[in-house]
């Protein structure tokens, strides 16, 4: 057993103030040890049991959020299927693909929709003008997805009651046609140099934005 006595004073102090110090490292590294594990903990991904998924079945039954996807002459079936997969996380009431959109089963649909077209109602409208009109007759409002005068940022538009959202083909976006009958556009800002993002990619961010403002 170490005895300090015999120690002048300030070898004393000396080795209060050493005792201190460890004492006080040795109290950090516990809390940043208590930190990392809280951490490791927050960072565990959670199980398919914990997800809560539920089954195409219970997703018939479920209530849906008042939100209908147009497809506007998409040419991409890959898109296509990344839509339908987006549509069945937001649970949107449908999809209705217009014009040259493929549908359901083609290969690359069911690649990677991971079968959420099995989940999500959808019909083929020929004429996006005809979907259009049979949305508006229910009193339904249509809102584009696209860069346009007069459109409002995704980020603070805010749907005043059911909607339906337009998204447009690969190359020139959204139709006129449909723009024309549209109550107005909303826009995802952007600020790089090419100011143009993937359709499926697109129709994630927009159905998560407006999704918030539906309950369910």
């Amino acid at each position: 057993m170490f005895n300090a006595k015999g120690l002048t004073r300030g070898e004393r102090n000396g080795l209060a103030t050493g005792i201190q110090s460890s004492i006080a490292v040795s109290d950090v590294a516990g809390k940043a040890g208590s930190r990392a594990g809280y951490l490791r903990r927050m960072a565990e991904k959670k199980t398919m049991d914990e997800l809560g998924r539920i089954s195409p079945d219970d997703y018939h039954r479920a209530q849906k959020r008042p939100m209908i996807v147009v497809l506007d002459n998409i040419r991409s079936g890959l898109n296509v299927g990344s839509i339908f997969r987006s549509a069945d996380a937001f649970r949107v009431q449908e999809v209705i693909c217009c014009g040259i959109t493929p549908c359901p089963p083609h290969r690359e649909i069911l690649k990677t929709s991971l079968g959420a077209t099995e989940s999500v109602p959808w019909r083929y409208v020929g004429q996006i003008a005809d979907a259009l009109s049979e949305i508006r007759s229910r009193n339904i409002r249509i809102w584009s997805v696209e860069q346009a005068h007069g459109s409002i940022p995704v980020t603070v538009f805010v749907p005043d009651g059911p909607i339906a959202l337009v998204f447009g083909n690969e190359v020139s976006g959204v139709s006129q046609e449909a723009l024309d009958v549209s109550h107005g556009v909303v826009e995802i800002i952007q600020d790089g140099s090419k100011h143009s993002l993937n359709v499926a990619v697109t129709a994630g961010i927009a159905l998560h934005e407006v999704s918030r403002h539906f309950s369910l």
